[in-house]
């Protein structure tokens, strides 16, 4: 079983869509899909006179929020994808944590401030998922989950780590616009945790690279056998950068 990851700033990118669509319906294994939208969301706030908030790369979301964050994810972004796989050759369906409550979560509470309707995770419906697999219908969850009085939001990365261990998936793919963690030209084949975090200190790990790096350790941690940054010719290709606790 395999879970890819894709961020809202790749799906923007309409050749990338249409290129990452391709490499799925090409793939012999079905995997699962969860996909973010963050840009979409914080233009539409600032369409409605919002200003978008963060706490330590959380989005605050209150009940305005909510409701923008649950029309991009699970609407425009998720749909645009499951066309996208359609159209490439592939089975699709889309839903949300919240569709036969696939993903269940408790309101999260952070140290540093009231996040409003940001779900921490507590449950996952594997089999919900791993049903359509078994069909080879690809599964397209936007990270809107359900929470005690409804809907919340939750982040894609942590969506991604969830289903993959509710799954024993055999990794999880971060697909990106990079190729993977580069070192002196080319890019390191394989990482453990130590090893990445020793880059990062050295800030060979630099940039916009740190949170996605930061996301594959985080996929390990929470029991992903092993996690994948990669681009398209990656993926289609088993290249990139695996990370893995050992």
């Amino acid at each position: 079983m395999l879970v890819l990851k894709v961020g809202g700033n790749e799906i923007d990118d309409e050749s990338f869509l249409t290129g990452f669509a391709r490499a799925v319906a090409a793939m012999q294994d079905v995997p699962v899909i969860v996909h973010g939208g963050g840009k979409e969301i914080a233009d539409l706030q600032l369409k409605f006179g919002l200003t978008p908030r963060f706490v330590e790369g959380l989005r605050v979301t209150d009940e305005t929020s909510l409701a923008i964050a649950e029309m991009v994810l699970s609407g425009r972004v998720n749909k645009r994808i499951v066309v996208a796989l359609l159209n490439a050759g592939a089975d699709a369906i889309g839903l949300s944590g919240v569709d036969r409550g696939v993903v269940r979560v408790e309101k999260m509470q952070h140290p540093a401030g009231d996040l409003g309707r940001v779900g921490q995770i507590v449950a996952v419906r594997g089999e919900v998922l791993s049903d359509f697999v078994a069909r080879r219908i690809v599964p397209v969850v936007s990270p809107i989950s359900l929470g005690p009085e409804g809907a919340y939001n939750v982040n894609a990365d942590s969506v991604a780590c969830a289903i993959a261990s509710a799954l024993n998936a055999n990794a999880v793919v971060f697909v990106t616009n990079v190729a993977g963690v580069i070192q002196d030209g080319r890019v390191i084949p394989a990482l453990t945790a130590n090893e990445a975090e020793a880059l990062v200190r050295a800030q060979v790990i630099k940039g916009g690279m740190i949170p996605k790096v930061r996301a594959a350790l985080g996929a390990i941690a929470g029991g992903a056998k092993a996690a994948r940054i990669t681009n398209l010719d990656g993926l289609t290709q088993d290249g990139g950068t695996i990370f893995t606790n050992l």
